[in-house]
């Protein structure tokens, strides 16, 4: 069984960053591939970006992709996801998951964290 606690969101402002933070229990955290989605209101869960399980690939979604970087820490059970020029279009609840498939779809991940809401105003 594997626990993810998500901190870091809030309310920021256009052009603004944020780092996320997912920390994760138990002692095989750098045995899964760990991952961030978010949802924003009335709108499915979406990927944002995952990391390998020595963080020595990503991927990220189109709509992220040169803003935000996710990276990971295995000695210290923690992903990351350093989110920069944010736009109000990035508002939504930010989920972090852990699976085992290297993959950007959902069902590829088998825990998931309670989410972190991130605020963007124009």
């Amino acid at each position: 069984q594997v626990q993810l606690v998500e901190s870091g969101g809030g309310l920021v402002q256009s052009g603004d960053s944020l780092r996320l933070s997912c920390a994760a229990s138990g002692r095989s955290f750098s045995m899964y591939v760990m991952a961030w989605f978010r949802q924003a209101p009335g709108k499915e869960r979406e990927f944002v970006s995952c990391i390998n399980v020595n963080g020595g690939s990503t991927i990220y979604a189109d709509s992220v992709k040169g803003r935000f970087i996710i990276s990971r820490d295995n000695a210290a059970n923690t992903v990351y996801l350093q989110m920069n020029s944010l736009k109000p279009e990035d508002t939504a609840i930010y989920y972090c998951a852990s699976g085992r498939i290297y993959t950007r779809f959902p069902s590829g991940y088998n825990y998931w964290g309670q989410g972190t809401q991130v605020t963007v105003s124009s």
